[in-house]
């Protein structure tokens, strides 16, 4: 089987549905005009404590260093919404936010572990491509190597770069994920889009945290997606109470985007919650061993961060819960307080401390309470 160069990014977009992708682009190598930005960004330590960011430097923007010989960059994206997602799944987690007691989870995480899911389907898709043209030097990325992946969407065509430096797409708003081949064969690349944000800057205006310092530009350190995952020390004191019951990720600066009302529900299962990680409740989470851990995250993005920063991660939105203005039962107090407390002498000096933050003013039950 041959292909016309001229029908292969059409070929490729059929394909790329056939495997469970929800849009396929062609992206140029040249991201000259994204180096500034990465420099001035790396430079006012925006990055925090994600090291790989400053080593790898302008090896990001430049795909052809990073695997020599690249002269295209194949873009993918895989709406990841459960495929039970309501209609009103914006109201509802909205509202969770403000219920103390529940664990709030982002939507992408309650799932199968993107990672896996997104590699094994763009290896398959660079095999269709081989098949159909003979053999090609590629390699596959999905948020694991310095790669650019959000300005490869948009050279490719995939959508516009959102206020909140996540992509956006008419017709899908941003629940995606991203993924790239990069090939050694040169494919026509698609027209980037324009921009639909105007003047709206609601995602700014919701971040608990203000992490979005300006239009486009996100400080990782105040991030909440980045305090509760990529950070591995104790969380800052002045951000803990803005963090609320959030114990993995944030989807605010989404749930609030105009733009998401188009959100599409994914064409895979893998994505669909386990374990009832969207109605969790904190005092129960808590209560997970290192072997329950272990268990309910098997194959999920979420065991990367360890029992240890899980345990810190709940331990602080236990902590916002019992200091919450929405009055908790005296039950649901007591109940909190006890998980705090049977964790006081964890062996993590992270979790001990964040215990101690959490049950701070807060007396300890006795038994002849």
């Amino acid at each position: 089987m041959s292909i016309q160069q001229q029908g292969l990014p059409e070929q490729l977009q059929l394909w790329g549905r056939q495997l469970g992708f929800s849009q396929i682009g062609v992206a140029p190598v040249d991201l000259s005009h994204a180096e500034p930005g990465l420099l001035a960004w790396l430079a006012a330590g925006h990055h925090g404590s994600m090291d790989y960011m400053q080593r790898h430097g302008l090896m990001r923007a430049r795909p052809d260093e990073l695997v020599p010989g690249t002269l295209s960059v194949i873009t993918a994206r895989m709406n990841y919404l459960p495929s039970g997602a309501e209609n009103d799944f914006i109201t509802r987690e909205l509202a969770r936010l403000q219920q103390p007691g529940e664990a709030v989870i982002s939507v992408y995480a309650r799932g199968r572990d993107y990672h896996k899911v997104m590699r094994q389907r763009l290896q398959q898709l660079a095999h269709k491509l081989q098949d159909a043209v003979g053999p090609v030097g590629h390699r596959v990325f999905t948020d694991s190597a310095p790669v650019l992946e959000a300005e490869l969407a948009v050279k490719s065509g995939l959508g516009w770069r959102g206020k909140h430096t996540l992509v956006l797409q008419r017709e899908a708003g941003s629940f995606f994920f991203l993924g790239e081949i990069f090939v050694d064969m040169a494919i026509t690349p698609g027209e980037p889009v324009s921009d639909h944000c105007g003047s709206c800057s609601a995602c700014i205006s919701a971040c608990p945290t203000q992490a979005i310092v300006a239009p486009y530009q996100l400080d990782a350190r105040r991030c909440i997606s980045y305090l509760t995952i990529e950070h591995d020390g104790p969380i800052p004191v002045e951000l803990r109470p803005l963090i609320g019951n959030r114990i993995y990720g944030c989807d605010d600066c989404q749930l609030v985007c105009p733009w998401n009302k188009f959100a599409q529900r994914s064409a895979l299962p893998d994505f669909d919650e386990r374990h009832g990680l969207g109605s969790a409740q904190l005092v129960h989470l808590m209560q997970w061993d290192e072997a329950t851990f272990l268990r309910m995250t098997e194959g999920s993005a979420i065991r990367r961060i360890g029992h240890a920063r899980w345990l810190r991660n709940v331990a602080i939105a236990i902590g916002n819960a019992l200091r919450s203005e929405v009055a908790l039962p005296l039950s649901a107090q007591q109940a909190l307080r006890q998980a705090l407390q049977a964790r006081a002498t964890h062996d993590s000096l992270v979790v001990s401390e964040s215990v101690a933050w959490a049950l701070a003013g807060h007396p300890p039950i006795t038994s002849g309470h």
